[in-house]
């Protein structure tokens, strides 16, 4: 091959790898346009954005909590949220020491925060604190230029009434978890949203929440806000309006003065729940302002459970309330009527065990009537005998105890309906006759819920209409949209003359000579009761003289004695004789019946909501500046 020769062939060989490259280069070129333009168009438009526009969150308040009358007893309040956009991220690694020292946190501990953010909402805001004081907010304002990042923005928190007024009724909201997030009703909400944690917030967290509005900002190069882009206001959440009557509900938490225990208010003729307590309570502002670690570990850790709402999840053997159940059982199954009397000399043997009576002396010999009045132990002692357990069990269960009653909050308890079935499937073991004996009398493993309570007691007094408790009417929420639940309301065939004869007993215990309610009695009204005590522990114990061994007290109430307007149950822990429980029922039924008269109940005028909350004059100042979100 001729010099000539070789030289052309190069020539072409350069040009073909040129047109190669060319080639190659096109198609790098068409790749990179493609991805720019179409697969990723989204992506780096929403850059591009970034680079002149930022986007603020503008909370949605949740829907106010109103009582039957409209009164506002959960409302919300405006506060400040301290946030970073993921876009700044990088500078607020860099200025991650300064910024915790000025705000008063750990360095590593908000590293940990922020990482934990950012893995859950890569780009979403990371908030890094809620609910600021005064010195947070002068901290942000004062260092625009040195921390571009932080943006100060203005947030709907929510303002509880104050020393735990319905704490456990109401509950609290707190930012969704990752457990969270796995219920179905919470499928759509985002990390950082704030959604209800217990109680009715929990329950109707869909209506109470609302959606979140969006607030853009032009930005120059540095991340300053040079004015306003556009804004798409947020949705409020609906108002919720509740059964509760705000006096008799002020009342009944009056009532306790720091005691513990619960109480229920419902009308049995609709099963709306006028008044609902617990007690010790917690302040759920707490929640709302942000809760830190201590003051948390100090809630769960108090012996006291301030977080158990005792009118729905307390347990307990209810004692003598409990003959209300038995006479009803004993009169609708044949076993006793009007001319059934046992003697009573202060105690009685069975199975070759002896039970004592609570009065040392005896009663006589009493019938019905005078047994549910005198709460006389050893005639109860005989229905139980002579009832069994399957019986006792059969109307039990029928009358509501061992069941949920169906109210609509959340982790309502069942309680405890023991029976031959139960015994066997919990602990492999036969049902001994001789604890039927203490059955009879609301001892041994029966225990219940001051809901379920209001609930029998106010369905036998009702001739056998059994309402499905709630605190919220089905005409509220065919309001609100939300799909009304299938009647949970029952009737159990009670003869009249079975009501009449426990309903005039337990007028008899509030009215009569010899009644252990007495302390109930109202001039004027028709009000009848059953008094209860029950052990904790046993004698020897519980005389030792230790609060939480001593026994618990109980009365049910209700008003009139046939077809009541009002149930009212009452768990006074710890209060050791059920008499003592009457007064707290005696106040709700006067009050009850004083609005229903026209005369307005007295107690103690409740905190303006907000008073120690948001009283600071500086922070009220500064709203002004910042309404919706940061406007620097």
């Amino acid at each position: 091959m001729s010099f000539a020769e070789r030289d052309t062939r190069s020539v072409k060989a350069r040009i073909l790898a040129l047109e190669w490259i060319i080639i190659v280069g096109f198609i790098g070129l068409g790749t990179g346009f493609w991805r720019l333009q179409i697969f990723q168009a989204a992506y780096y438009s929403r850059l591009a954005e970034l680079n002149h526009l930022k986007s603020l969150p503008i909370a949605a308040p949740r829907g106010r909590i109103l009582d039957r009358e409209n009164r506002v007893l959960v409302d919300n309040y405006p506060t400040f949220t301290i946030m970073v956009h993921w876009e700044f991220l990088a500078n607020l690694q860099e200025h991650i020491v300064p910024i915790a020292e000025g705000l008063g946190m750990d360095p590593a501990e908000l590293s940990k925060q922020i990482e934990i953010a950012r893995r859950r909402a890569p780009y979403k805001p990371i908030i890094i604190r809620e609910k600021v004081s005064r010195q947070d907010i002068a901290f942000v304002e004062t260092h625009q230029v040195e921390f571009p990042e932080l943006d100060l923005v203005s947030v709907q928190s929510r303002l509880y009434p104050l020393n735990g007024f319905g704490a456990n009724l109401f509950g609290y909201v707190g930012e969704v978890s990752e457990s969270d997030l796995d219920r179905p009703e919470l499928a759509l909400t985002q990390p950082g949203d704030q959604v209800g944690k217990s109680g009715l917030e929990r329950q109707y967290d869909d209506i109470l929440r609302g959606t979140d509005g969006e607030r853009r900002v032009i930005v120059n190069s540095r991340g300053a806000d040079m004015g306003l882009f556009d804004e798409k206001a947020p949705l409020p959440g609906h108002p919720l309006r509740l059964t509760i009557d705000y006096d008799l509900q002020q009342i009944a938490e009056e009532s306790f003065q720091g005691d513990n225990g619960a109480l229920v208010a419902l009308d049995p003729r609709t099963g709306e729940v006028l008044a609902m307590v617990s007690r010790p309570s917690f302040d759920p502002n707490m929640f709302a302002k942000g809760i830190s670690r201590s003051e948390w570990a100090q809630l769960i850790s108090d012996p006291r459970n301030p977080l158990l709402n005792r009118a729905i999840q307390a347990q307990l053997a209810p004692g003598s309330v409990y003959k209300i159940v038995m006479s009803t059982a004993a009169l609708e199954s044949g076993v006793a009527d009007d001319g059934t009397a046992f003697y009573c000399p202060g105690g009685a043997t069975f199975y070759g065990r002896h039970f004592r009576c609570w009065q040392k002396k005896g009663h006589g010999t009493v019938n019905i009537h005078q047994a549910i009045v005198r709460s006389c132990d050893v005639f109860f002692y005989n229905l139980g005998k002579n009832l069994g357990i399957d019986r006792i069990a059969e109307y039990s269960e029928a009358f509501g105890l061992g069941h949920r009653t169906g109210i609509d909050l959340p982790n309502e308890e069942t309680g405890t309906m023991p029976s031959q079935q139960w015994k066997e499937r919990v602990f492999r073991q036969k049902w001994y006759a001789g604890e039927t004996i203490s059955l009879a009398i609301g001892q041994g493993a029966l225990t219940v819920t001051p809901l379920q309570i209001a609930y029998s007691v106010g369905g036998i007094a009702s001739g056998g209409y059994f309402a499905r408790p709630h605190l919220v009417s089905p005409k509220e929420l065919e309001r609100l949209g939300r799909k009304v639940p299938t009647p949970m309301d029952k009737r159990v065939p009670l003869s009249e003359h079975t009501v009449v004869t426990v309903t005039d007993g337990m007028y008899g215990v509030v009215n009569e000579g010899g009644g252990t309610g007495g302390r109930a009695r109202i001039a004027g009204i028709d009000v009848g009761g059953k008094t209860g005590t029950a052990q904790v522990a046993s004698l020897a114990l519980s005389s030792k003289g230790a609060a939480h061994l001593k026994d618990n007290a109980w009365f049910v109430g209700l008003a009139p004695r046939r077809n009541p307007e009002i149930v009212v149950a009452v768990l006074y822990e710890a209060g050791e004789h059920g008499y003592l429980a009457a007064p707290i029922t005696k106040a709700v039924i006067k009050a009850y019946y004083d609005k229903k008269n026209g005369i307005q109940p007295r107690f103690a005028e409740r905190p303006a909501p907000g008073e120690k909350l948001d009283a600071d004059p500086e922070i009220a100042q500064l709203r002004g500046r910042h309404t919706s979100a940061s406007q620097r």
